[in-house]
């Protein structure tokens, strides 16, 4: 299996450099560090004791975010290497370390043992941390291979991805036996990762409860005009946004400063959104058009990437989409830790665990159709933020616990 892989490979990267000039025009590669992507590094070699965390994007990076920090602090290592492979997510690092020379950026490269060999020699780090699903085979027997420490953390497998590993079962076995320590991010993985046959697993919950969001971007540019009252659904699928939408116009008659706010999981559907809407009767307005509601809008769309938490801040309410069709549900621990009460329908197995978290502590409502959505947001729409105050205390303080028991881990299994 893994010679068909790296056949693959070997085939993509001799296109790779035209791909990624592709998706520079597209403004989904940066411009001058693409090349990074093909281990390209333009940074002194490291001579320090190293620590290297790698992520996906985004959301994965700000979850690793308190982990840096209390390492920066403790000075555990003398450098932090963070590696991702979005944009976005290296525009993030910036706003948060950039000024910090003890710790890096890169893109990571493609998964070609050459790649990979160049880099870890580069870098030569003392331990390095994947994080979730970041599973690339060549990454992971190289690091082995120079007896690096491994560990995968916040370690997420769904049923779906399951049962495309266990397909390759005996490839699957070889790779994640090759970490030295997983800490799973619920019990479903937990099961999966014993399966599968991993020596170590620990299970604290899901770091994404102790995310940093602080750094995402804000509501300061956001004029909300005469609104008061506001929901966000976010993550949205056809036919969420209409069922939203028809609880919003009941909910009319009871509030004159009442706004929807809807931010579509793929931006491609906007357009056909807006015309639903403007069927409707509701006046609908694009972010894109302007950032100051105007007094008459219904519904503000949100058609621009990788700012939910700006529109959360906004709200006391919010709808997790790809749950009243059968998607498997979105993440809401964003909503709740900026303080809002989520809603959501029956199916959400994706984060089956973080749900029935969330409802015991009431702050999570399962709705099956537009009715229960509008019985929601009519109990809740005057939560006061007292409230919303209080609900992110009580998510820190679990992603704090969490946090507090990862961190001792990795300082106990590794002697740091």
């Amino acid at each position: 299996m893994l010679i068909l892989y790296n056949i693959l490979i070997n085939i993509f990267s001799i296109f790779a450099k035209i791909y990624l000039r592709v998706r520079i025009k597209k403004n989904k590669e940066h411009p001058k560090r693409y090349l990074e992507k093909l281990s390209v590094i333009d940074l002194p070699k490291n001579t320090n004791r190293l620590v290297w965390f790698h992520v996906a994007s985004v959301g994965e990076f700000l979850s690793i975010v308190p982990i840096i920090d209390q390492f920066l602090k403790d000075r555990l290592f003398e450098k932090i290497l963070v590696t991702s492979i979005t944009l976005s997510s290296s525009e993030i690092f910036d706003r948060k370390y950039k000024k910090n020379n003890n710790i890096i950026h890169q893109f990571l490269p493609i998964d070609k043992s050459k790649f990979i060999k160049t880099f870890l020699k580069h870098w030569s780090p003392s331990i390095a941390i994947l994080v979730e699903s970041e599973i690339w085979p060549n990454l992971i027997f190289e690091v082995k291979k120079t007896n690096i420490p491994l560990i995968l953390l916040n370690a997420r497998i769904t049923s779906k991805t399951f049962a495309k590993w266990i397909f390759i079962k005996g490839f699957a076995k070889k790779i994640f036996q090759q970490f030295d320590l997983c800490l799973s991010s619920n019990k479903e993985t937990n099961f999966f990762l014993e399966k599968l046959e991993v020596k170590k697993i620990k299970n604290f919950g899901n770091l994404k409860f102790s995310a940093n969001l602080k750094i995402a971007p804000n509501s300061e540019n956001i004029n909300l005009g005469k609104k008061n009252k506001v929901w966000c659904a976010i993550s949205t699928h056809d036919p969420e946004e209409t069922i939203c939408a028809n609880s919003h116009i009941k909910l009319k008659s009871n509030y004159d400063d009442l706004l929807g706010i809807v931010i579509p999981r793929h931006i491609s559907r906007v357009n056909s959104i807006e015309e639903s809407l403007l069927n409707m009767n509701l006046k609908v307005q694009l972010v894109s058009q302007s950032t100051v509601v105007k007094d008459k809008t219904d519904i503000l769309i949100v058609d621009t990437y990788g700012e939910v938490a700006k529109y959360l801040s906004l709200s006391n309410l919010a709808f997790l989409g790809g749950s009243l069709i059968n998607h498997g549900g979105q993440n809401p621990i964003e909503a709740v830790k900026l303080g809002c009460k989520v809603s959501h329908g029956p199916n959400v197995q994706n984060f089956k665990e973080i749900y029935e978290y969330l409802s015991n502590m009431k702050l999570s409502n399962l709705v099956n159709d537009e009715t229960e959505l509008y019985d929601f947001f009519k109990r809740n729409l005057d939560i006061q933020d007292s409230n919303k105050e209080s609900i992110i205390k009580q998510i820190n303080e679990h992603g704090e616990n969490i946090l507090t028991k990862t961190i001792l881990e990795i300082k106990n299994q590794f002697s740091i």
